[in-house]
């Protein structure tokens, strides 16, 4: 660790100064040579680098993301160039280039960090072996070696030696007990950032090998964190501890807030969404407005829950707009249909005309209208063969007179044949 820490001298300094600084604000309240002045300073040039790391954090979110959708795509380019490793990595480069991905992008913060971390280990490191380092004196090296974290010296290690301790005014038990509390604090944080986000922040509708690797990363981290923290010193795990609660809490931020689509945090925040949409009749905030868009603009490709937001608003008499706006509409499903293509406005729907009933029909007929002819009457009867004053005809004889066309004709079907007559 000594080693690796000399690689990163150069940057020594600048992180010695912003310590001394800080030091300088909070000796004036707590007092130079106590803990809390010098515990404070770490903590603070901890925000300071996670606060400037925020650009880099949010590139490793849209990096996560991406990787995460393009896994379907990735598995069909493995199976199929499994015989070829060189065109299988041609294409995923390819692919990497068509969607703008980076997969190192993940792993910004990460390597960014890791300069600091490094150098405020090779100054802690410096100040327990009784070595100037930086912008750190001699009465600045004097007053951080008096300094206590709850009876644990900033320089002293979980396996420091008792001579080691007590030359800083310490004894061994607090000095492990310190450590060890810390170590376990430092390892849960670490487990339940991965816990939340493999629980909630994962897209359930994709089953890819990324999922298999973070569930794997969940285990291992906290795993090296309890290894490698019994060689910290108290600052360091000071330090280590901060950035961990601050990804975090900042890890929670983002799956309430900007969850990822398809998982059960997305499902919860669109919930609370469609609740304060529906209570206020609008959308507030420019955080609301993008994610509205962002669903909208989707269409038919919407996943369960963002199709049961836009359904809920419709139901409540709201349509989501294009521009991330939602506005209220008598007719909600007229502004936007259920699969997402939005319908078109302006003239009322051509509604149908009702069937009506035989009785209906001769009722609304005017007074005097002509009576219809039906397919039974005769067409080319004249009019004054009729009988005049509606007189019958005479009723004929039956047998007499002239027959119909269908009683003259003859039967169709096949003829009973004729008895032969009795003799």
């Amino acid at each position: 660790m000594d080693t690796i820490a000399s690689l990163f001298s150069f940057i020594t300094t600048p992180v010695s100064w912003v310590i001394v600084q800080f030091h300088s604000v909070y000796g004036a309240i707590f007092g130079p040579d106590t803990g809390w002045a010098w515990g404070l300073s770490i903590v603070s040039l901890v925000i300071l680098i996670r606060i400037c790391l925020i650009p880099l954090f949010v590139k490793q979110i849209k990096a996560t993301r991406g990787m995460q959708t393009l896994q379907p795509e990735m598995k069909k380019i493995q199976e199929r160039y499994k015989n070829d490793r060189q065109r299988q990595s041609e294409e995923m480069m390819k692919l990497y280039k068509e969607t703008g991905t980076n997969p190192l992008s993940s792993c910004l913060p990460i390597l960014a960090q890791s300069p600091f971390f490094f150098a405020l280990y090779h100054v802690l490191n410096s100040i327990a072996s009784n070595d100037t380092i930086g912008v750190i004196n001699q009465n600045l090296l004097e007053s951080a070696q008096k300094a206590h974290i709850f009876g644990a010296p900033l320089a002293s290690k979980f396996f420091s030696s008792e001579s080691d301790v007590a030359a800083l005014n310490a004894s061994l038990t607090d000095v492990r007990v310190v450590t060890a509390i810390m170590i376990v604090l430092m390892s849960a944080s670490q487990f339940f950032t991965q816990r939340q986000l493999m629980t909630k922040n994962v897209d359930t509708t994709v089953k890819t090998p990324f999922m298999q690797q973070q569930k794997m990363l969940m285990y291992v981290f906290p795993v090296m964190f309890a290894v490698f923290g019994v060689n910290f010193p108290v600052g360091v795990l000071v330090y280590w501890l901060t950035t961990n609660v601050w990804t975090m809490g900042q890890q929670m931020y983002v799956i309430h807030n900007n969850p990822t689509p398809g998982s059960k945090a997305q499902a919860a925040y669109l919930e609370r969404l469609h609740k304060r949409v529906t209570h206020h009749g609008k959308t507030r905030g420019r955080g609301e407005k993008a994610i509205v868009k962002a669903i909208v603009a989707k269409g038919r490709d919407r996943n369960e829950f963002e199709r049961k937001f836009i359904n809920g608003l419709n139901k409540a008499g709201l349509a989501a707009q294009a521009d991330g706006t939602v506005v209220k509409s008598e007719t909600a499903v007229a502004a936007q249909t259920e699969d997402g293509a939005p319908a078109a406005t302006g003239a009322p729907k051509r509604q149908q005309p009702k069937r009506q009933s035989k009785s209906q029909r001769q009722s609304a007929k005017p007074a005097g209208a002509a009576e219809p002819k039906t397919s039974l009457s005769k067409s080319g009867e004249p009019e004054d063969a009729k009988p005049a004053g509606g007189a019958k005809k005479p009723a004929q004889k039956p047998g007499t007179g002239a027959r119909s066309k269908a009683q003259s004709g003859q039967r169709k079907g096949p003829q009973r044949p004729k008895s032969p007559s009795k003799k």
